[in-house]
């Protein structure tokens, strides 16, 4: 049985990391906001350690990566200036991963559908498909503040499905990190890494050299 047959009916995605590198431009709204409160700036690979687990977060790496102890109020004005200064850019630098739109197109070619399960904010996640080009691929794209709980807890993942008026047993799981691997197991979902982004799924963790390859998997049920 292969994911173009009835029994699985679509593919969710996270979005960074997967679908695209947008390290560049979460770097560039790091630094300039860690300038604004004169700090030194983080290197690229610090802050790409830290991306993929929603903005606040990120924001408590970056401090905890600086050694300075923040309290509620620096992290609030840490979180609001890095957000506006991401949202002015947010897809300057970004790119997609080899292959991205091709392999897309060809799973909707197949009938498949497809999904967005981001830690991004929901109005920054539309952004920056739009701006990339993506959107018209999506039936269903919901962030990490358009939940009541954010990966990796399974209810995220579990509202995009429910959105999109699908079971568990229908959808694919698709990300690169352990936030994603255990958001589609505490689901019931099954999951594929991909070979690519920031890499911390478990090494027995099924894995793709591209999207296209989904349509190659075979088989159903959680992994």
């Amino acid at each position: 049985m292969t994911l173009t047959e009835p029994a699985c009916r679509a593919v969710v995605f996270d979005l960074d990391g997967t679908l695209i590198d947008s390290a560049p431009d979460i770097v560039a709204a790091v630094n300039r906001m860690l300038d604004e409160i004169g700090r030194e700036p983080l290197s690229v690979a610090s802050v790409e350690r830290l991306i993929g687990n929603g903005s606040r977060v990120l924001m408590e790496g970056v401090f905890a990566e600086l050694g300075v102890t923040a309290d509620d109020r620096l992290l609030e004005r840490a979180l609001q200036s890095y957000l506006a200064f991401y949202e002015a850019a947010p897809a300057v630098k970004t790119k997609l991963f080899p292959h991205v739109r091709q392999d897309l197109g060809t799973l909707g070619d197949c009938g498949l559908r497809l999904g967005i399960c981001t830690n991004k904010t929901h109005r920054l996640a539309q952004r920056v498909l739009r701006e990339l080009r993506l959107d018209r691929w999506f039936e269903v794209v919901l962030g990490a503040d358009a939940v009541a709980n954010r990966k990796p807890h399974a209810g995220h993942l579990l509202a995009v499905i429910s959105a999109m008026r699908l079971e568990t047993s229908e959808v694919i799981y698709v990300g690169d990190s352990a936030v994603d691997q255990q958001c589609a197991r505490d689901a019931g979902v099954r999951f594929c890494a991909v070979n690519w982004g920031i890499g911390t799924a478990d090494e027995d963790a099924q894995r793709i050299a591209r999207l296209a390859d989904i349509n190659n998997l075979t088989g159903s049920g959680p992994r």
